[in-house]
Parts: structure tokens; sequence; C-alpha cells
């Protein structure tokens, strides 16, 4: 009986979980701290997915190097 539940409402499940544990969140932290966490949460999964699409580097540290030293150049 739980596998066909789950199989049928599983995202409505994981959506009430996860609203769930926010709610949790901001009765514990407050509104502005609980946006801050899922700020941070939606970073961390956008960088992981990121990087799971690439299956390389997430950037360039090189070209990173050369715009930083093309922007702080002293004597251009």
């Amino acid at each position: 009986m739980w596998r066909e539940f789950w199989g049928i409402y599983w995202k409505r499940l994981v959506g009430a979980a996860v609203g769930l544990f926010f709610g949790i969140i901001y009765l514990a932290f407050g509104f502005w701290d609980m946006l801050f966490v899922a700020l941070l949460v939606f970073i961390g999964y956008s960088i992981g997915k990121m990087k799971e699409q690439m299956n390389g580097e997430l950037f360039s540290w090189q070209r990173l190097w050369y715009a930083l030293q093309d922007r702080f150049r002293p004597f251009r």
C-alpha cells in the first residue's frame, strides 16, 4: 500500500516535507533567516546541477586569473 501511495503522490509528499522543513526553520529562526537559508540551499543546488551537467570544472581558474589581472593592472 505504501509503495502505491509513494509511486502516485511522491512529489506531493516531498513538497509537503520541504514545506514542513522551511516552516520549522521559520518558527525557530525567523523569516529573514529562513529566506537566507533558502537562498543558500538554492545556490548549492544550482552549483551542484551545473557541476553534474558539465562533468568537468565549474569554471576556468586560468580565465578568472587573466580577467583579474586585466582588471587590476596598475598601468593601463
